[in-house]
């Protein structure tokens, strides 16, 4: 019987660790079959994996010993010894050994393997996540619950201008601008805050960053830092301030304009309820200067409206609110004053302070005016109510000697009161016994001069008058409440007019319905809904327009509302947009497909500054949010080229067609447009 002495199973130990560490696959199982041989002095040694059949002895003769080689629950396989004449328990023991001692160094082997790899793929997973930081335009960096900067990623250094090594290890707070104070800790366990907020680059230079907020938080989910991500929008907020000016305040003179006006003035008239304090608004038209204006041109008239308004501006006190309204006429609004007729004092001042001529290229102007004054609350109790009031009394004053004079306003200056209520249970009357209409006013490609849409216009075909005109019976309904009702009704003509095109053939195009802000509530969606369902009427065939003011009151609930109605299909459009002013920060997240232009800035063009102005930036605005431009009212070829140029994408108006009938829209439609003249 062979006995292997102590060093020879030494020898295999060493072999089969070395073995095990360099070897693997079919190099490694012959290794452990020679190990095995020459251990147990055998003529035959091999390594059988788990599974498969030892197979016949060597040669056929001799005897065989085999052990299995496993850990546990993990079997390897088997080391097997063959080709002497017999083998006793030693080498039975010897062999055992050299198994276990074999199933230990796979085990541990692989546990390393499995290590090393789980260590190369979390190195590899981290190195990607590193370039994909590093590649997205957003600066991305995350800060410990104390503000100090624990990461810094490619788009942060291009942001800031600093690299990760001059970033990394600060307190976040030396990218604050001046004005900013504290890092806050709050935003660590409320994140996801989003914000706009001013920050300093490594050159000095402050800009507008969009700032997004998210906590950082460890295995167990404890918050142990924020991550935040930036984005510049410096050039957005500084179109915003220019659409802010343009549509707030008067290119020329530099004064509110009639929306800021009636904004100060409304703000104003809040305080002076609580206090039960008087108000005042004056109305101020300017006399003669409409002859200078033809006659010395409109330079030398906008030069002279510019030094009325500064003149305006030294004789009135810091707390009044002074406003070019349009043309030649001006508004002041004064708050703090004790009885309505120290207003007559101002307006002598006003007066006074254009006694002496304007000296404007050699020419000697002499202005005066004429001043109508309202009275907070008498006469009304906002600012659109007062105004209107204040120009009544104004065209009266207008009348009296010559013309320089101040008038209050009266009720018995109003003699349509009457006709108004007449003509409020008119229309009451009309909704019940059908005496409404729509017209449809074609909407066309201004490059193909395709017809894109139409929009449906109401009109009231009065049994005695005839067709009562839009602007009489439109602002009534909106002042008592009967704009629903009208909304309604139009909605309703319209997908059935609309219905009646789709069965005939015609192919679809957006017929717009204005939606008044009163209507503009959680239960239109459903309304639209139901109203598309009876009709069967595809929703490609329906456009909203909403007003630009609909949309400045609870943010979050006019969302919704708009969601729901784009995820029926329908199109939303920005009805006006310009008379307003929508931030654009908001305006960023509304679901509409079009703004439109309003008249009152295409009337100017291309020879009104400012109208040029505002319509350019309308136009450059929806360009960056992707959306659609359609400019109304266009009526010359001088404003179609301008526009065309500028690169709006629809309009509307006189110069391509007039509202027409449903009948007459068809036939045009079928027909095909003549090009406008």
């Amino acid at each position: 019987m062979h006995v292997s002495p102590a060093t020879d199973f030494l020898t295999s130990s060493a072999a089969l660790c070395a073995a095990v560490l360099n070897l693997r696959g079919e190099q490694l199982a012959a290794e452990l079959g020679r190990i095995a041989r020459d251990l147990l002095a055998s003529p035959h040694g091999s390594f059988v994996l788990s599974g498969q059949a030892f197979g016949p002895a060597p040669d056929g003769a001799g005897a065989r010993l085999a052990c299995a080689v496993a850990s546990g629950a993990v079997d390897y396989g088997h080391l097997v010894v063959g080709g002497r004449a017999a083998y006793d328990e030693q080498d039975a023991r010897l062999l055992a050994g050299l198994a276990a001692l074999a199933a230990s160094l796979l085990k541990v082997n692989d546990f390393a393997l499995r290590s090393t790899q789980a260590y190369l793929d979390l190195e590899a997973e981290l190195s990607h996540q590193a370039q994909i930081l590093d590649q997205i335009h957003e600066s991305v960096l995350t800060m410990d619950q104390t503000g100090y900067i624990t990461s810094w990623n490619k788009g942060a250094e291009r942001l800031f201008g600093y690299s990760a090594q001059e970033a990394v290890g600060r307190n976040i707070l030396f990218l604050y601008a001046d004005e900013d104070t504290a890092f806050h800790d709050a935003f660590v366990e409320q994140g996801g805050r989003m914000m706009e907020v001013r920050r300093r680059k490594k050159s000095g230079e402050v800009f507008w960053a969009s700032l997004s907020l998210s906590p950082l938080r460890d295995r167990e989910q404890r918050p142990v830092g924020l991550i935040a991500y930036l984005t510049d929008i410096t050039e957005r907020k500084h179109a915003e301030e220019r659409l802010h000016h343009l549509a707030y305040y008067d290119a020329l003179t530099g004064l509110p304009n009639r929306s800021l006006m009636a904004k100060l003035v409304d703000q104003a008239l809040t305080s002076a309820q609580r206090k039960g304090a008087t108000a005042c608004i004056l109305f101020v038209d300017l006399n003669r200067f409409k002859m200078f204006n033809d006659t010395l041109g409109r330079a030398t008239g906008d030069e002279l409206l510019k030094q009325v308004a500064q003149r305006f501006k030294q004789v009135l006190r810091e707390q009044d609110v002074v406003a070019r309204l349009s043309g030649d006429e001006f508004a002041v609004g004064l708050f703090d004053i004790r009885e309505h007729f120290e207003a007559t004092t101002v307006a002598h001042k006003l007066q006074a302070a254009l006694v002496e001529p304007f000296l404007i290229e050699g020419h000697d102007l002499r202005v005066g005016a004429s001043i109508g004054i309202s009275v907070y609350p008498q006469d009304g109790v906002d600012a659109e109510a007062l105004l209107r009031v204040a120009d009544i009394a104004m065209a009266r004053a207008k009348l009296g000697g010559d013309g320089d004079s101040v008038t209050f306003y009266s009720h018995d200056m109003n003699q349509g009161m009457q006709e108004r209520m007449r003509l409020e249970s008119g229309l009451r009357q009309a909704l019940a016994d059908g005496e409404l209409l729509l017209h449809y006013q074609p909407k066309f490609d201004i490059r193909t001069r395709a017809v894109v849409g139409a929009e449906a216009l109401v009109r009231w075909l009065h049994p005695q008058r005839g067709l009562v005109p839009p602007a009489e019976f439109i602002p009534l309904a909106e002042a008592t409440g009967l704009i629903v009702q009208l909304g309604e009704w139009v909605l309703e003509a319209a997908c059935a007019q609309a219905a009646q095109w789709q069965a005939a053939g015609l192919p679809p195009f957006r017929l717009a319905v204005n939606v008044s802000a009163r209507e503009f509530s959680a239960a239109l969606p459903a309304r639209v809904s139901e109203t598309l369902a009876r009709y069967q009427l595809d929703p490609s065939w329906l456009e909203l327009e909403i007003t630009e003011s609909t949309l400045m009151h609870d943010i979050e609930r006019v969302i919704a509302i708009m969601d729901r109605i784009t995820a029926l299909g329908v199109s939303l459009s920005l009805d006006d947009f310009g008379t307003g002013y929508s931030s654009l920060s908001y305006l960023k997240r509304f679901p509409i497909d079009t703004l439109k232009i309003d008249r009152s800035f295409t009337t100017g063009l291309p020879f009104d500054g400012n109208d040029c102005a505002i319509a350019s930036t309308i136009i450059s605005i929806g360009r960056q949010l992707r959306h659609k431009v359609i400019a109304e009212g266009v009526e010359t070829r001088q404003q179609l080229e301008f526009l065309r140029d500028a690169g709006c994408d629809e309009v509307q108006g006189y110069l391509f067609s007039r509202p027409l009938p449903a009948a007459a829209f068809e036939a045009a439609l079928r027909a095909g447009w003549v090009e406008p003249g």
